[in-house]
This record gives structure tokens, sequence and C-alpha cells, in this order.
């Protein structure tokens, strides 16, 4: 008999501080080394999209990855990969949290959506109340030394 699984994690990370660092004219130039990253995890990206202070993933995590080493490795190599590639003067790092949500299969359409407006959604909010919101909305208690 087969085993099935399926692991869609909403991820979203943020710059050190938050600071508004990742230019968006070079945004699909880190996104693909990012899509590289998750391929070498035996991991598909389905949707990833963000401003300067921060990025949305959608991905299918393979279960032989556990999340935290998958963060790791997403944030540490993206993180060089930046500094060295010239492309996003001032960025310093990324936060040392990150928020890994899961979603169903039937929710994916909505993710992928909200994902994909993120130019627009920060016309009106600001990361932090975004970033509580989702928290929230996903039964996660806030500990507000965390936000600024």
């Amino acid at each position: 008999m087969s085993s099935y699984r399926q692991l869609f994690y909403h991820i979203v990370i943020r710059t050190k501080n938050s600071k508004p660092v990742l230019n968006q004219d070079h945004a699909r130039d880190l996104y693909a080394y990012l899509t590289g990253i998750i391929r070498k995890k035996n991991s598909k990206l389905y949707r990833i999209n963000g401003i300067e202070d921060h990025i949305h993933l959608l991905a299918d995590i393979h279960p032989s990855v556990p999340v935290a080493d998958f963060m790791r490795d997403i944030k540490s190599n993206s993180s060089l990969w930046i500094k060295e590639s010239g492309k996003f003067p001032g960025f310093d790092g990324w936060s040392d949290g990150y928020a890994a949500l899961t979603c169903s299969y039937l929710d994916m359409g909505v993710v992928i959506d909200y994902i994909r407006g993120q130019q627009e959604h920060h016309k009106k909010f600001s990361f932090e109340s975004e970033y509580r919101k989702l928290l929230i909305e996903n039964g996660i208690q806030i500990d507000d030394k965390y936000f600024p």
C-alpha cells in the first residue's frame, strides 16, 4: 500500500528589523534562487511574492525535511546569496523567527491569491498588522516582545 501526504505551508519571513531592503527590481532573481533551494529539498513551491521587508511562500515540504531545517536552509542560503549578489544593499539578514502555517488543499487557491496580491494588500496594511492577523487567524498566541 502506498503512503499519501500533502504538507502545504504558508511561510512568511521578514528581513532583520523589517528593513525595506528587498529591492523589487531584483525580486524575481531572489525568488528564482529560493525556488532552487526548495527543489533541492525535494519540495515544491506553489507561489512566492513579497514586498521590500518580507516574503510569503506557499510550499509543499517533503516529509523527510523537518520544517525547522527547511527554514534554516532557506534563510541561511538565501542570506548568503543576497549579500554576495549586491542586488539588495542594506540587507543584514532575515529576522530570527518565521511563520510556517499549514493549509489544506482546499485552501490553496485562497492562499495563492493572497500571496499574489501582496503589493496591493500592503498599500492598505502594514506588515505588522498583516502578521498579527495571520497569527490570530491560525490560533497562534502572539508574544509582543517580537513586535516593535
